[in-house]
Parts: C-alpha cells; structure tokens; sequence
C-alpha cells in the first residue's frame, strides 16, 4: 500500500510539474487598438453591410501561421486569435470603416425602407505574417449599393514593416487592416456623393 501511495504521489508531481513548465498562451485581437473616431455631428445618411470576409484556408485557424523562410510556415501553438481570422478581420474592418464614415454596419440588421446600404464583399487572398520583418494583407473588395447593379471592384495590398516579437506583427496587420479600410470607405464616400467612383 505504502509503494502505491508513493507512486501517485511521485506520478502527481511529474503531472504538476509539467504543467507548471508549459508556456502560457497568448491571445490576439485585430480590432483591438482600432480607433473609433467620436459620432460625426452629421450622420453619414447611409449604412454599410459588411458580411463574412473569407481569407486563406492554411491561415483559417486560432494558431498564428507564420512564415520563417522561404517556403515554410509554423503553427504557433501558444500564440492564437482570440477568434477565427476571417472574424477577426470582419470585425476589424467593420470598425475601422463605420468609424471613417460615421455610420453603422447593419449587417443582418433590418433598417428602414429606403435607407441607402451598401455592401461590401472581402476576399482576403493573401494574410501573411513574418516576424521582424513584415505583415501583409492583400485583399480584392467591392462595394455594391444594395437593390443597385453597379458593382465597383478593387484591390487592395497593405504590406506593413514590424518589428521584432509577435506584439509587433500583429500590430501591423491593424495597421494594414486600416489601410484596407480607408481605401473602402473612400469608394464608398464617392459612390454616396453621386460621382463615379475608381480604384
């Protein structure tokens, strides 16, 4: 009995210490740090409809996928979103455009009969992240008028230099969102105003 009391015991302790010797995780946000400008004195008299953003499907995970040369990536186990990259690019995006316009996103959000909504439409084909180096957002958007049939279509490639450590990086890809975001709104700020709108 003595033998087996010791043997939990010690198996416990080897438990407790590998668990005490693992890393802790970190969580990442992309619209946290996203600024969110005071309501305009002036509402913008239009709403925006922004639904899910699709993105790479080797990126479509919690895990940080980052590339350390040229053509290898590795999965950090311990440094994750805090949601799926493609929410955490919606939401991002979301903040930062309603933000530059002054308006809301009304996405599966009933609004009044005739209220001007425009749609957009995000395909991010390339999210890349490199430590120290750079983090990259490429994405093909476009914005529709909802009930309209022009369509205008754009691209847009934010490539932003980060430092050293994964704080950094992702705080370049807020800042690449932002990017995005401002091009965005800019087309639709042009579309509002009744001129032709370009990329």
């Amino acid at each position: 009995m003595m033998r087996y009391t010791t043997a939990l015991a010690m198996a416990a302790a080897v438990l407790l210490a590998g668990c005490a010797a693992a890393p802790p995780e970190h969580f990442y946000s992309l619209s946290n740090g996203i600024g969110v400008p005071a309501p305009a004195a002036k509402p913008a008299g239009y709403y925006i409809e922004l639904p899910a953003v699709t993105v790479p499907q080797q990126v479509a995970r919690y895990q940080l996928v980052v590339s350390t040369e040229a053509g290898r990536i590795d999965l950090l186990e311990h440094e994750r979103w805090s949601a799926m990259p493609a929410s955490e690019l919606g939401q991002a995006l979301s903040l930062a455009i309603t933000g530059e316009l002054g308006t809301v996103d009304v996405f599966r959000t009933p609004t009044a009969d005739g209220a001007p909504v425009y749609r957009i439409s995000t395909n991010v084909q390339r999210f890349e992240s490199a430590p120290g180096q750079y983090a990259l957002i490429d994405a093909v958007w476009s914005v529709r008028l909802v009930g309209g049939v022009k369509v205008l279509t754009c691209r847009s490639v934010a490539n932003e230099a980060v430092g050293g450590g994964y704080d950094a990086l992702v705080a370049g890809h807020r800042r690449a969102v932002t990017r995005i975001a401002a091009d965005i709104s800019k087309a639709i700020r042009t579309l509002a105003s009744g001129a032709s709108a370009g990329c």
